[in-house]
């Protein structure tokens, strides 16, 4: 059985595919429901567009060229840097409720890879 599990994201019209640990992967759709939850009541100009978790796969072959599997290390970093970045516009929403979770499976998913490296 493999220990990674894949992701299908869908921002408006394009599909990005995401690999998680499959010990992590629930974290990465309750993450993505809950971001989505608060992310109208924030009064920042420049909050995110967020992709919906559409689906999760145990096994995954991308054939259509030019569509890349990314890291969900990677993803996790990005989404990490993306709300961060919020912080000093935003004035009303307790930003760092959403930033603790986020770095919460930031600080997992590194010391999964860390691990894996190791193996």
């Amino acid at each position: 059985m493999s220990n990674k599990k894949y992701a299908l994201l869908q921002h408006g019209a394009q599909l990005d595919f995401v690999e998680m640990p499959a010990t992590h992967m629930y974290q990465l759709a309750a993450l993505n429901q809950r971001l989505h939850k608060e992310l109208e009541k924030l009064t920042a100009n420049d909050a995110p567009e967020l992709p919906k978790f559409v689906a999760e796969f145990e096994r995954l072959e991308i054939v259509l060229p030019g569509v890349e599997l990314q890291n969900g290390l990677d993803y996790i970093n990005r989404l990490e840097q993306t709300f961060a970045a919020l912080q000093a516009e935003e004035k009303q929403y307790p930003l760092i409720s959403l930033l603790t979770e986020i770095r919460a499976l930031q600080a997992q998913l590194e010391q999964w890879y860390e691990e894996e490296d190791e193996l």
